[in-house]
């Protein structure tokens, strides 16, 4: 069991991210006026990277490939994403809660690795470098 849970959490975990930047690839206007009604400048601009660190994140954690870089990079969007998005309570308090687990989860990720079931244990286990640099 061990051996089967941490890919069925990265399947869990990843999937929000990976959804949320098709959305807004999907959708832009809408996502950028959003970003703009909470005082985001350039959101156009900044559309651009919101979407790649979403589905490139996202995506790195899904295959544990580099899943650590991938988490950290999640986490360091969530951070200011909460704190300008979900801060009006008692309306956001479920997002702001629910932004917080995910950072749980993904701090899970950066401390214990991607699992064995993983294209970062596959690289270690053939002598490649791992998620964080190491062999």
């Amino acid at each position: 069991m061990q051996k089967y849970t941490p890919v069925l959490a990265r399947i869990f975990l990843s999937a929000i991210f990976i959804k949320s930047g098709i959305d807004k690839l999907i959708d832009p206007a809408s996502t950028q006026q959003y970003m703009a009604s909470k005082g985001i400048p350039l959101s156009g601009l900044l559309l651009i990277p919101t979407i790649i660190v979403l589905v490139g994140g996202g995506i790195s954690v899904l295959l544990g490939y580099k899943a650590r870089w991938g988490a950290l990079l999640l986490i360091g969007f969530l951070i200011p994403t909460t704190l300008i998005f979900h801060t009006d309570f008692p309306e956001q308090e479920s997002q702001f809660l629910k932004n917080l687990g995910l950072m749980g989860g993904l701090m899970m990720v950066v401390a214990f690795g991607a699992g064995a079931i993983s294209f970062d244990e596959r690289n270690v286990a053939s002598g490649q470098s791992g998620s964080d640099g190491s062999s």
